[in-house]
């Protein structure tokens, strides 16, 4: 069993940043993986981030590579999600997510290959 907390969510302007934490307990921190992805209004979820479970390999789409960042801190089992240069797409709300099964990387954009999810954090980002 894994908990995850998502916080640092908030109203922001074009061009600003925010970092997102996501706070892990139960099972050992680094024995799973862990994804941001975000969901905005009508639309389906989609990843913006993901780190391995020793945080040595990160992969983010083209749409926020270079402006989002994720690591991991193991003495906090906690997660974030550094968002600069912040854009009205980005609005949505973001959910950190944990894949404890071992899912191979080229699957890890999916949804549906992670078992346990947060409850989300709105960032809303205005012109």
């Amino acid at each position: 069993q894994v908990q995850l907390v998502e916080s640092g969510g908030g109203l922001v302007q074009a061009g600003g940043s925010l970092r997102l934490s996501c706070a892990a307990s139960g099972r050992t921190f680094s024995t799973y993986s862990i994804g941001w992805f975000r969901q905005a209004p009508g639309k389906e979820r989609e990843v913006v981030a993901r780190i391995s479970r020793s945080g040595g390999v990160t992969s983010y789409p083209d749409s926020v590579k270079g402006r989002f960042t994720i690591s991991r801190d193991g003495a906090k089992n906690t997660v974030y999600l550094q968002m600069n240069n912040l854009k009205t797409e980005d609005t949505a709300v973001y959910y950190c997510a944990a894949d404890t099964i071992g899912s191979p990387p080229t699957k890890l954009h999916n949804p549906l290959e992670y078992d346990y999810w947060g409850q989300g954090t709105q960032v809303t980002v205005s012109s």
